[in-house]
Order: structure tokens, then sequence, then C-alpha cells
């Protein structure tokens, strides 16, 4: 998905280890610009169906334009694709000395809704309401996803965080 800002430098190195590497990859690039449809902003239909056929996508730093009327790019994509989960492994690299010792933890959060809800609007000139939306089944969706990898992963533990004191 082309990209912006320090984007394809970042993307360029990929595909320059992976062909380092020798690991056999085609690459089809499509673009990710949203267009208006029915009056959404959307994915355009071939980069949907590109990433539904090749079961993956590679996405480097997306920008989304500052402005009344823009919707996130990054929440775009989570939408289209029903990106709930953000997975975030943190594991201690051996021989990279940290103040923490052997690190294995793995980071799961709701990816689509409170601060990623998109839900915005001005109320009077200047003053912008910001609306952090949180639903039960979306809560219990990435919680029920987080004790599914934690079981196949063999994980024996799944701990809670939560925001209370922001809401």
């Amino acid at each position: 998905m082309p990209i912006v800002g320090i984007g394809p430098e970042i993307s360029q190195s990929i595909k320059d280890i992976y062909v380092a590497a020798e690991v056999p990859i085609q690459w089809e690039e499509v673009s990710v610009t949203p267009v208006l449809k029915n009056g959404k902003t959307v994915i355009p239909e071939n980069a949907i169906q590109s990433v539904k056929r090749n079961t993956v996508a590679l996405k480097g730093p997306l920008a989304t334009p500052i402005g009344k009327g823009h919707v996130s790019l990054n929440l775009t994509l989570r939408r289209t694709f029903n990106l709930f989960a953000n997975v975030r492994p943190c594991v201690s690299i051996k021989g990279f000395k940290t103040p923490y010792d052997d690190v294995n933890t793995v980071l799961i959060r709701e990816n689509t809704e409170g601060e990623y809800s998109g839900i915005e609007h001005e109320i009077v000139d200047g003053v912008v309401q910001s609306i952090k939306l949180i639903t039960w089944d979306a809560s219990e969706r990435v919680a029920r996803y987080a004790f599914h990898y934690a079981q196949s992963s063999g994980r024996k533990r799944v701990t809670a965080v939560h925001k209370a004191n922001i809401m």
C-alpha cells in the first residue's frame, strides 16, 4: 500500500530484507487513498480485493489530512477489514541489556472503539467534542480474542487493564 513521509523508505527496506533473505514474494502494490462512496469515506474496491486475495498486506505509515470531514485512513482500514485487535508482543532480545530481564508479554488492545471511534464534531466555533464510544460487544470480542490467543500460544494468564481514570 503506497505510503507517505518516511513510509516509502521503510517499505523499500522491508522489500530489500525479503530479497536478501531470498523469500519468494511477488509484491502487488495498490492505492488505499480513500474515495467517497454514498457519502462515506471508503477504501477503493481494488485495494480491498487485493488484500482479500493475498490474505496479507504490508502497510507503512499513512497520513490523514488535517481539517473537517477527513476520516483517519488507519481507522478506515481497521473498519474495512474488521481489525479489532491490536496485538503487540513485547519480548526481551538476548544480548540487549534493559532495565527488565526476560520480558515476554503480549498487549492486546481493542482497536476500533474508545479513542478510535472517530466520533467528533464541533459544538461551537473552536470547540470540538470527541465521543469515546465503548460497547459491550466490542469489549467482549477483544476479551475473547485475548483468551483464545493466550490459550493457543501456551500462556497461562490474561490481565485486563482499563482506563477508568480518564473516562
